[in-house]
């Protein structure tokens, strides 16, 4: 079921285990100005989310933003083919079956310019460069101040299971925003973290969305900083 978080933006949750945890996984839909919509991580679909989809808009877009967010990405291809199936460049390597029409590239005049243009800047993307093991990009909602994580950072609360809490403390994500142990084992270079870190903070941003955790509704800006200035080990 799709839950509005403000106007022209909207999640919906799913059950999703990670090594027998019990994470949860997250999806994020945007509606353009015109009527199109651009769904992040997208989740299994059902005919009920379907539905809720097509009264909203025309799913355009489908993005698998890292390299293991992409499970759902080909069903809904499937169920909406004239959609544009976005990825990273990574994932392209990784899963050459896939159904993918562009490349997340800033490099190239793909992702940042021409997606920037089809949605008339009302999404904005940044490769969270240093996390290898993830290949991540992050969006911003700048309509909502909203930005959009996927596995960049976790927020696990007493709303999950006790064993998922427990997993929780010994990986530093237990009430907690803020990057875990498992993106100081993706990291290969905290330099290029940093950089990217400081291109988002640049952003105006109160909330925070991510796949996995409890929404952040307020202060998102600088709990995301105090969770970086943590891992990055220095003030930003």
């Amino acid at each position: 079921m799709l839950k509005e978080i403000d106007k022209d933006i909207w999640v919906a949750d799913a059950p999703f285990k990670y090594l027998g945890l019990s994470v949860g996984t997250r999806m994020t839909v945007v509606r353009l100005a015109n009527g199109e919509l651009a769904v992040i991580s997208p989740i299994q679909i059902d005919n009920a989310t379907s539905l809720e989809l097509d009264k909203l808009g025309t799913v355009s877009h489908i993005i698998a933003p890292n390299l293991y967010h992409y499970l759902f990405a080909s069903d809904f291809k499937t169920l909406y083919p004239k959609a544009l199936f976005w990825a990273t460049p990574a994932l392209k390597v990784k899963k050459p079956e896939l159904p993918i029409d562009r490349i997340i590239n800033s490099d190239t005049d793909s992702f940042l310019k021409e997606l920037q243009y089809v949605l008339f800047d009302e999404l904005k993307t940044i490769d969270f460069n240093g996390f290898n093991l993830l290949n991540e990009w992050v969006f911003f909602h700048p309509k909502s101040r909203t930005l959009i994580l996927t596995d960049a950072a976790f927020n696990f609360n007493d709303s999950y299971p006790l064993i998922t809490q427990f997993a929780a403390r010994v990986i530093g994500a237990y009430n907690n925003f803020s990057p875990s142990l498992l993106e100081k084992f993706a990291t290969t270079k905290k330099g290029k973290v940093k950089l990217a870190v400081q291109k988002i903070l640049d952003w105006d941003f109160e909330r925070v969305i991510m796949a996995h955790g409890s929404i952040i509704e307020s202060e998102g800006k600088q709990k995301f900083k105090s969770g970086y200035e943590s891992f990055l080990g220095q003030s930003l």
